[in-house]
């Protein structure tokens, strides 16, 4: 028999208007990676039926290893057709380092499914691959002409989305930018094993910004651990505000946060 999986729709006043979070609750993180796939390739393949093509943003990060490691054994995807956006990356990070997103994405999906293309955030700066802005210029070019069809995303212990740590900025319409990490963020990072000390997380970083990931059809959120508690509950039961950055999904139309039940543990049922 499956495991249950708990579902509840949370009715918040938001802007004087009614807004319906969607949460999907498992017992474990195995069963909360299965169902965000499940649900983000029928997504995909729906789009891939109605238009052809499909395009996805994937994250990284301890939160996606078991949505990616079962969205890469989704059945009936043509993944030639379908073109991935890598979500953030450190600045002056090469894709040799254990912490690269670039590195993590290859080994754990790209090189695992025949995409037909995948579009990497370059973040080494002026180490012989060309400047940040520019690179930022790149993929913002590249992505504005790609609906979004299904974002995979997570959310961090300060409530960040991608790596746009509080205070965030609502309002750029610049599908990437450059950002400054907190002192949060980068202990969570060295906190989840990435990095051997604090003075060894990168400060800056580049991430799509938070008006690009909200452009996105679809929105697959998926946060284990208790140590995401807190994070969820505020992004869930709080007013929305760039100090909690994941808030502002609670505005999407098609966002569903899929969690185990430790990170689940603070909402109220």
């Amino acid at each position: 028999m499956d495991w249950l999986i708990y579902v509840f729709w949370n009715c918040i006043r938001l802007f004087e208007r009614e807004v319906i979070v969607k949460v999907v609750i498992c017992p474990t993180k195995a069963e909360m990676g299965r169902r965000a796939a499940e649900d983000g390739a029928a997504l995909i393949r729906q789009a891939l039926q109605e238009r052809g093509a499909a395009t996805i943003i994937v994250a990284t990060g301890a939160s996606q290893f078991d949505t990616l490691s079962a969205l890469i054994e989704a059945a009936d995807i043509d993944w030639s057709r379908v073109t991935g956006f890598h979500l953030d990356e450190y600045i002056g990070m090469s894709d040799s380092h254990p912490a690269s997103f670039r590195k993590y994405l290859k080994e754990r999906f790209v090189d695992k499914v025949p995409l037909a293309a995948f579009h990497y955030v370059n973040g080494e700066g002026l180490d012989g691959n060309g400047d940040v802005p520019a690179e930022c210029a790149r993929l913002g070019e590249l992505i504005r002409a790609n609906a979004v069809d299904v974002a995979f995303v997570g959310i961090g212990e300060n409530g960040h989305l991608a790596f746009n740590d509080p205070p965030a900025d609502f309002e750029t319409e610049e599908p990437y930018l450059i950002v400054d990490l907190d002192d949060a963020c980068r202990q969570q990072q060295l906190g989840e094993g990435w990095f051997p000390t604090f003075d060894d997380v990168p400060s800056r970083a580049v991430s799509m910004s938070i008006r690009q990931i909200m452009k996105s059809k679809h929105i697959i959120c998926s946060v284990p651990d208790q140590r995401k508690a807190e994070a969820v509950q505020g992004t869930v039961e709080g007013e929305v505000s760039n100090e909690v950055p994941a808030t502002i999904m609670q505005q999407h139309e098609n966002m569903t946060l899929y969690l185990d039940e430790p990170a689940a543990s603070l909402l109220k049922k």
